[in-house]
């Protein structure tokens, strides 16, 4: 998986190097500050691609002892750096573009240059989505992230290209500078978009995809002997998965019995998930006086109460430190 990673982030880097080449070839034949625009965004599509090969190469080292949690978060880093370098590069088009109002450029062969922007933008374009479905198969938010820049500049391509033909047709040169402050707000907040989720990784924010998914595998192979699953906690760094819970189990299950539905509940969450995975999981007797009410377990020989409820696991409730039967008391308190 490591080797895919890295073979798409070089194919983004070579590329990226190619098309910053053309763009700034684009911007000397028209000396047109929208397309300077795009040009510098390219260099920010380089180094962010230089970057994320490093990261990815770290992420995929092993667990040593001074990370026993692996190197993933370098991902988040990755992804925040390229964030900011965004933001940085829409604000100097920001500076440059007001200082264009009163230094304007003289403009010249726009065609050719909206040609060449044309087949760079369409270029990023299916790079990008190719870069940001491979991140989300492979949860790797360095893959994605360089995709989501990528489609990003293929719209202010697009867009940049229409631009420049009614600044051609029209022959209003000051919408050359209106167009670069339109296009460097768009860069500055997709560089924020990056860098608050980057942030988010960094300081162990909930994944709602990773929790929704976690969720649903553990209901799909839920068995009448998991009587109850609480204290859940579920981190992504990287493409890797760290998942905690507590798994109540009936209190006469003897210790082999045990860790044989513990490795069922590992199982059912590995074997759906690509990527390194890693799984602890603490084993909780029942209490029969409690715990009979919602238990499903029909072949219960020691049962004090019979079931009158199947409790509907949720990310909600799941992720409390409590067991299942305090949502009872609840209900019955309402």
């Amino acid at each position: 998986m490591n080797q895919q990673k890295t073979k798409w982030i070089r194919i983004s880097f070579i590329v990226s190097v190619i098309l910053l080449i053309i763009k700034f070839y684009s911007f000397y034949i028209t000396n047109s500050l929208a397309i300077l625009t795009d040009a510098l965004e390219s260099i920010v599509n380089v180094v962010a691609a230089g970057f994320a090969s490093y990261s990815i190469y770290l992420s995929s080292q092993p667990k040593d002892e001074n990370h026993p949690y692996g190197h993933g978060k370098i991902e988040f880093f990755s992804a925040g750096i390229e964030g900011v370098l965004i933001i940085l590069a829409g604000l100097f088009i920001i500076y440059q573009a007001i200082y264009n109002f009163f230094v304007p450029n003289e403009l010249e062969m726009l065609l050719e240059g909206v040609f060449l922007i044309g087949i760079t933008g369409l270029i990023n374009g299916l790079l990008g989505l190719k870069l940001k479905n491979v991140g989300r198969k492979m949860n790797s938010i360095t893959l994605e992230a360089n995709g989501k820049h990528l489609l990003t500049d293929t719209v202010s391509s697009l867009i940049l290209v229409g631009g420049v033909v009614v600044i051609y047709l029209t022959g209003i040169e000051i919408l050359d500078a209106i167009l670069s402050i339109l296009f460097s707000l768009y860069i500055v907040y997709s560089g924020y978009i990056l860098v608050r989720k980057s942030v988010g990784g960094l300081m162990d924010e909930a994944n709602p995809l990773a929790i929704s998914h976690t969720v649903s595998v553990l209901n799909s192979e839920r068995k009448p002997e998991w009587i109850d699953i609480h204290n859940m906690r579920v981190q992504q760094y990287g493409s890797d998965r760290h998942i905690d819970l507590h798994l109540t189990l009936p209190y006469y299950f003897e210790l082999k019995r045990v860790h044989e539905e513990v490795e069922k509940v590992e199982e059912a969450l590995e074997n759906t998930f690509h990527g390194g995975m890693e799984v602890f999981i603490h084993s909780d007797p029942c209490i029969p006086e409690k715990c009979c009410k919602y238990c499903q377990l029909s072949t219960c020989s020691v049962r004090k109460y019979k079931a009158s409820t199947k409790i509907e696991w949720t990310a909600e409730n799941m992720a409390k430190n409590q067991k299942h039967y305090h949502e009872l008391t609840d209900r019955i308190t309402d």
